[in-house]
């Protein structure tokens, strides 16, 4: 239930997201005002995902979901009806107000998994978003044809099933019991000071440290991919939305069948430092792609380490936590992306403007390299003490395991 929830929001939200630039050129906007529609959607989230997490601690995950995609729906009305820029901009904001469903969604498959098999059900997860990503560009540049407005109606009409859907048919994660207990704890009350105070606790700053860098590494390309793509090579909406359907494919695969057996076989963390490698060298690629043949052999590798980063950060996050704080862990953790989405997308766009089409992925592979060093530092370098997340990860290293070559 919880995979085709996914996959529904997605497939809405992906069927308009290569459309915004070319929507968006219509009112007269510029490159920066372009990314700058990334960054109200992210300030929104920002102001959001926090509320929304530590609510779903204390009042259960399904009432939050249908109150996030009630929002999506009024925000997708609201972009099919856009007669001028600002309420393009409306739109975005009202989805980052109302946001935080994928992060709920988390939350939900946290409270029904162990730690053994939590990273391959979030591969699950992501999986559904990949796929989603397959069908929703593809159907976004078709319907596009009809003028930009019909993917945002239809997008609105797929988020209203999906409301439906969760209203009708998605359980209760959390049993009454245990909505009771943590109404009354204090660990899940809502402070500004509450979420300062786990951004610095040495079981998670680690993790969210990481989290922040890569999500502003891998927004400067998701956000400003379309854009990139219409500037560099000059390729159309319908071939943007190809090449997103692409990136989909890559998607499922890497999270719905190569997390599950990587995640056998080697530690965590040392796959999310794998990783973390892996996006630096191919971002700086995808940079500097000169055709169409080179930018579909690059965007292997952006999605192998950006979809295991992605499932394995939050994998980790959830097990450094006690279970009362997921949902404020994990809305915290949507927070950093959000903030990230607050400066890629307008950097990215002005960077795409007065430095060229190469600096997005250059200054993302240089962010990544960054992280690299840090990833290996705080997870694999340093010596475990009491202060280290309750992580209980045994898998041997990726350089300890035999034919580990072979097999990643």
């Amino acid at each position: 239930m919880v995979f085709g929830f996914v996959f529904i929001e997605l497939l809405g939200y992906s069927l308009i997201l290569p459309l915004l630039p070319y929507y968006a050129e219509t009112f007269g906007a510029t490159l920066t005002a372009v990314g700058l529609l990334g960054t109200v959607n992210a300030f929104s989230q920002l102001l959001a995902a926090p509320v929304v997490g530590r609510l779903s601690d204390r009042y259960g995950r399904r009432p939050l979901l249908i109150f996030s995609i009630g929002g999506t729906v009024i925000s997708f009305v609201v972009l099919g009806f856009a007669r001028s820029l600002w309420m393009i901009f409306v739109s975005r904001a009202l989805d980052g107000i109302f946001g935080g469903n994928i992060a709920l969604a988390r939350a939900y498959i946290t409270d029904v998994t162990d730690e053994k098999n939590r990273a391959p059900a979030l591969g699950i997860i992501g999986a559904a978003f990949g796929l989603g990503f397959i069908i929703g560009p593809a159907m976004g540049g078709f319907l596009s044809r009809y003028g930009f407005e019909v993917p945002a109606f239809v997008a609105a009409a797929i988020s209203l099933i999906n409301l439906v859907a969760v209203i009708l048919w998605l359980p209760e994660s959390l049993t009454e019991e245990a909505r009771q207990r943590l109404r009354t704890s204090p660990r899940t009350a809502f402070s500004l000071r509450a979420l300062w105070d786990a951004l610095h606790e040495p079981c998670c700053a680690d993790l969210l440290q990481i989290r922040l860098l890569y999500s502003l590494a891998f927004t400067l390309f998701q956000s400003n991919f379309a854009l990139w793509a219409k500037t560099r090579l000059g390729l159309t909406v319908q071939t943007t939305s190809y090449v997103l359907t692409y990136v989909g494919v890559l998607a499922v695969l890497v999270q719905g069948f190569a997390i599950a057996r990587l995640t056998s076989r080697f530690r965590e963390r040392s796959l999310i430092v794998a990783s973390t490698i892996t996006l630096a060298f191919s971002l700086i690629l995808w940079g500097v792609a000169p055709n169409v043949a080179s930018l579909f052999v690059v965007l292997a590798p952006v999605a192998l380490g950006g979809g295991l980063l992605n499932t394995l950060l939050t994998s980790q996050l959830t097990q450094a936590v006690r279970p009362e704080e997921v949902g404020g862990i994990l809305g915290l953790s949507t927070s950093l992306q959000t903030l990230a989405q607050i400066v890629s997308p307008g950097a990215g766009g002005a960077l795409l403007d007065r430095a060229g089409t190469w600096a997005p992925g250059v200054v993302g592979g240089a962010i990544m390299t960054w992280t690299a060093w840090l990833a290996w530092r705080r997870l694999l370098a340093k010596r475990p003490n009491a202060s280290a997340p309750p992580v209980r990860d045994q898998r041997p290293d990726l350089q300890s395991q035999p034919g580990s070559s072979h097999e990643a």
